[in-house]
């Protein structure tokens, strides 16, 4: 780390708030619209929406975790809301006797499959219609560079 602080400068700064700013009212609102349309949390449509599809609709839960950027922890939490609620269960690995994979329950699979066609129309009316094909595909290009340039970057 610098000693001395590389401060952004205008413009910087400028492109840094409107990102987060975004982000933020994006993540948010479509959040509580999933909560309002099925009753799950955002985070249960992530888990859901990650599992069933994968093959045979169950991970590790680490895998898990890290394909969602989520501390194990969190992770953990979330799981056991969600097997309470019997949208996902957990199975023992039978290779690794301390592993254990998380699947999507049939309860489960149902409430992502009614979630999915409500989430993608929001998506699409709070974010894809706001961009022409060209700037979507701009986007897509620079987001790929940011997160290949993280993978790079030590935490």
């Amino acid at each position: 780390m610098n000693a001395t602080p590389r401060w952004l400068d205008a413009d910087e700064q400028a492109a840094w708030d409107s990102f987060i700013r975004m982000q933020e009212t994006l993540v948010g609102r479509l959040s509580r619209l999933v909560q309002a349309d099925s009753g799950m949390s955002a985070s249960d449509y992530l888990v859901l929406h990650k599992l069933t599809e994968t093959d045979g609709r169950r991970m590790r839960i680490l895998e898990l975790a890290k394909h969602l950027e989520w501390e194990k922890s969190r992770m953990s939490h979330q799981t056991r809301r969600m097997m309470k609620r019997g949208l996902v269960a957990r199975e023992e690995c039978p290779d690794d006797a301390r592993g254990a994979f998380i699947v999507a329950t049939p309860d489960g699979c149902k409430a992502i499959e009614t979630a999915a066609p409500l989430h993608v129309e929001h998506v699409r009316r709070l974010f894809i219609d706001a961009l022409t094909p060209n700037q979507l595909r701009t986007l897509g290009r620079l987001s790929k560079r940011v997160s290949d340039h993280m993978e790079k970057q030590p935490d």
